[in-house]
């Protein structure tokens, strides 16, 4: 169960990366005020908790209908995962998440809690999948709770983040930020090719 959650939670706070996201909501919130910028990140990590959780209560319907296997969804999560990964080992900021032309967009904006910081820099792609991904392993009520449990630890944690970079933008270390996007990429390329390591070894339905 502990190595479940740890795996859970690890996978979900990697593959969310709240600490790449803070460079752009400082620079799409560059007017607003303190409590604006915490008022915006509580409701995108809000959004993008409910919108994992979301995929990941419906995932096993949208595969029926489409026709999906589990495994080739595994492979699938684990190439996005793989990808993200090597964004954040070289410290960049995966388009995987949003273009630069979302980004600056987002400037624009005069709320851009929904998006797009909840979607799709919060709840990407990458973020989807990997919590369906991560929801089919939990085979019993307690797995399940724990599932959920880390989804609204994620979501938590990424308010954190974001309301001290709200806080103290100027304290923010570039190279603190860069130091943890490597080690959580390293860590999201071990899961991604876990994923599809436990998707071939898996008989196919």
């Amino acid at each position: 169960m502990l190595e479940y959650a740890l795996l859970t939670f690890g996978s979900l706070f990697a593959i969310v990366d709240p600490m790449a996201v803070i460079p752009s909501f400082l620079a799409m919130t560059s007017r607003d005020t303190v409590e604006q910028r915490q008022r915006m990140a509580f409701v995108a990590c809000l959004t993008s908790g409910g919108v994992m959780t979301a995929f990941a209560a419906f995932g096993p319907f949208i595969f029926k209908v489409l026709g999906i296997t589990i495994q080739a969804f595994q492979i699938a999560g684990g190439l996005i995962m793989l990808l993200s990964a090597l964004d954040m080992l070289r410290a960049k900021r995966t388009p995987l998440k949003e273009t630069p032309e979302e980004t600056e967009e987002g400037r624009g904006k005069d709320d851009v809690a929904i998006t797009p910081l909840a979607i799709p820099m919060l709840s990407g792609p990458g973020a989807i999948t990997t919590s369906i991904v991560l929801a089919e392993r939990a085979t019993s009520l307690t797995h399940r709770v724990v599932f959920y449990g880390c989804i609204a630890a994620v979501a938590l944690a990424a308010y954190v983040i974001l309301y001290l970079a709200a806080t103290g933008a100027r304290r923010v270390s570039p190279i603190a930020m860069n130091v943890m996007s490597r080690l959580m990429g390293l860590m999201l390329a071990a899961v991604g090719i876990q994923f599809i390591l436990t998707a071939l070894s898996l008989p196919r339905l």
